[in-house]
């Protein structure tokens, strides 16, 4: 084996793919490394199933979308230019017809090698718990005498398998194609992980994802390159597609490779100067995951507009400011819905909000509807104040079908956890985009958006009263949260160590809190699985969104005790 270095350029094509779009992707791929070609790169890496998008949940299950990948990939293929290596991630099969999840290593016009995972798991994120394969074996290839190891995702999660196979064969560069979706925090968990695998495997790294949003879950990009030592060359934009060139100094003719492209090393260049991106703020870092899993939510399934209900509250008023980001103001239709119980200082922050944002805003009296309902069904109580929910529900789903707006639902992490919704009502929609959020979240993002816009010199979109008024769903007189639930502060602080962090009713009485109101809480939040299950989908940031990664049983004898 040679302990001579030579260079690299290096490509990461950091783009965002839509499920199920063979044709529209294959055009994102192509101008992509069409571009990596202009820009003298000798290799483009693309994210994992970008051919297919990513995640394809039941469509691998299909012979026919199998089929259709592998014709794309063909198509695909003398397409590409011919003087570069481009590794692209799509859907295979095996000899029994088994859903497969590979790269196709193409150089000169043809596929010149494939790395083939035996497993693809039916879900929409891989289980970091599975059991590698037998018989999974990486794949080398030797481009301009570097031998390039080709991992997949979660393959680098674990120095075993794969990775432990690939270090033990010393290629001189590793490559990483990923569909690792955004979670808070996950960023700097990725990059310490990536700088891991470099140093455990003794050489440079190239990790690339993709980004934009597919259904709940949403990638932030962020690719990154480090060397060998694992110290960080360049990171891409977080939530941007785009192309993000390095150049890499490489042991080479360092392994046995199972493919050679061409054995000669390159001439010396001079390399590029590198500025890394700079890396957002936390609460800009989820504005931004929230934007993007919405928007793409809205412009992939083809809607041309979204609506919501604006009570005046932070909730709305924060769904609205992320829709308006994500889409313009001008697709945005905001839709106040009085009843008898509602305050005059409500409506005006709905249309403070509405003015400051610039999207379209109207007024609809709700309480004729909700006196018909009592009147014909005699309802009294919780039932008289759940029906103005469930009719402003009706009437925002009315509107959406005679105008072909997509409903969006506002409610938050918190209210769901406890089950502070009602259902038909509040939770009708078809996106909710912060049911990932606590309430102090909401908040936390609010004071974020509005610093920010005042600082680059415009209008802060949130109204401040809506920000430091007391939280009510204002459905009898003088109701306030506070009524029905814990303190917010309290009730989020609960939330996280029983939902978040898993740790039980024994977590919280360690945590200080009351048997009782830690009993009542959990009982509440157990409760109230049957309303979440049929809550609309909404942009996944936490580590256990519910629906995605939480799910308990509905019916159920088991209750927490201490």
């Amino acid at each position: 084996m040679s302990t001579a270095t030579a260079q690299i350029r290096v490509a990461l094509a950091q783009i965002n793919p839509t499920v199920g779009d063979l044709e529209g992707n294959s055009a994102k791929i192509l101008a992509q490394a069409q571009l990596a070609h202009t820009a003298g790169a000798h290799l483009v890496l693309f994210p994992e199933m970008v051919l297919t998008g990513y995640p394809v949940e039941d469509l691998a299950l299909r012979s026919t979308f199998r089929s259709a990948s592998k014709k794309a990939l063909s198509d695909l293929v003398p397409l590409l230019p011919t003087a570069i290596a481009s590794v692209v991630g799509y859907l295979e099969e095996s000899v029994e017809g088994k859903p497969q999840n590979a790269v196709a290593i193409i150089h000169g016009g043809k596929i010149v090698g494939t790395y083939v995972k035996h497993h693809l798991p039916n879900y929409g994120v891989f289980d970091e718990f599975r059991n590698f394969v037998a018989g999974e074996e990486p794949l080398i290839f030797r481009l301009h005498g570097i031998d390039i190891g080709v991992a997949i995702c979660e393959d680098i999660w674990r120095f075993e398998g794969p990775v432990a196979d690939l270090a033990a064969r010393k290629p001189g560069l590793v490559v990483v194609p990923n569909g690792s979706p955004f979670e808070r925090n996950k960023d700097d968990v990725r990059a310490a992980l990536v700088s891991q695998r470099a140093k455990e495997i003794g050489a440079p790294l190239v990790y690339v994802n993709m980004t934009g949003g597919q259904d709940d879950l949403v990638f932030d990009g962020d690719s990154i390159a480090v060397d060998s030592h694992g110290a960080t060359i360049v990171r891409a934009p977080q939530f941007e597609e785009g192309l993000t060139i390095v150049d890499l100094d490489c042991a080479s003719m360092s392994s046995e490779p199972d493919v050679t492209i061409s054995e000669a090393p390159l001439p010396n260049y001079e390399k590029l100067v590198l500025n890394e991106s700079a890396r957002l703020a936390d609460a800009a870092e989820i504005w931004k995951a929230l934007v993007t899993g919405l928007r793409d939510y809205v412009e992939k399934n083809r809607f041309p507009s979204v609506i919501l209900g604006l009570s005046g509250g932070i909730d709305s008023a924060v769904t609205a400011a992320i829709a308006a980001d994500a889409l313009g103001a001008g697709r945005v239709f905001g839709v106040a819905l009085p009843s008898k119980y509602s305050s005059d200082h409500s409506l005006h922050d709905a249309a403070d909000l509405a003015h400051r944002i610039g999207l379209n805003h109207r007024i609809v009296p709700i309480q004729p509807m909700v006196d018909q309902f009592i009147s014909h069904l005699g309802l009294t109580g919780l039932a008289e104040e759940n029906v103005q929910a469930r009719v402003r529900g009706t009437t925002l789903m009315g509107i959406s079908n005679q105008e072909g707006h997509l409903v969006l639902a506002t409610g938050n992490k918190s209210e769901l956890a406890v089950g502070y919704s009602t259902m038909y009502g509040d939770a009708v929609g078809g996106y909710a985009p912060i049911k990932d959020l606590l309430k102090r979240e909401v908040w936390a993002i609010a004071r974020w958006r509005n610093k920010a816009a005042l600082e680059a010199g415009e209008i802060a979109p949130i109204p401040e009263s809506s920000i430091t008024k007391e939280p009510s769903a204002e459905l009898r007189p003088g109701q306030k949260d506070s009524d029905s639930l814990p303190d917010y502060e309290v009730l989020d602080r609960m939330l996280e160590i029983y939902i978040e962090n898993d740790e039980g009713l024994e977590g919280l009485l360690a945590a200080g809190f009351s048997k009782e109101l830690a009993t009542t809480t959990v009982q509440m939040v157990d409760a109230a699985e049957y309303k979440r299950r049929q809550y609309p989908p909404g942009t996944k940031i936490s580590g256990r969104a519910f629906g995605k990664d939480r799910r308990l049983p509905i019916t159920s004898k088991w209750r927490e005790n201490s």
